[in-house]
């Protein structure tokens, strides 16, 4: 008689499929996420201030210190701002110059974890 090892195989991956989708990555804020190994980085940018929401599988991360600098690239142009500690979330303020395809580099240490490095494109 053949066995059908097809099936098994079908109901483990099923059964796999739920745990990624615990993965939420996207923008609560209406800004732009990267994946760290510090927690998910969601970048809000406006001409005057510059926010990094810091979350973990989507929820908030509390914050007890964090600190860093924005570094913005928008054509020639190069503008670095300090990063702040203000309630649950970063901020840099500053005038920047943004559009679509504006990079931005946040340097951060966040809960006393080692520095983080993450990249941003604006759309």
């Amino acid at each position: 008689m053949k066995k059908n090892l097809f099936a098994p195989l079908l109901i483990a991956t099923a059964l796999a499929l739920p745990a990624f989708a615990a993965e939420d990555h996207t923008p609560k804020h209406g800004g732009v996420v990267v994946e760290t190994k510090a927690g998910d980085l969601e970048l809000v940018a406006k001409p005057e201030l510059i926010v990094i929401h810091v979350s973990d599988h989507g929820k908030p991360m509390k914050l007890s210190s964090a600190s860093g600098k924005v570094t913005v690239f928008n054509g020639n142009d190069k503008t670095e701002a300090p990063l702040a500690l203000i309630g649950d979330k970063l901020e840099a303020k500053g005038s920047f110059k943004l559009g679509a395809g504006t990079k931005v580099l946040a340097d951060l240490t966040v809960n006393g974890k080692p520095a983080v490095a993450a990249r941003f494109t604006l759309k």
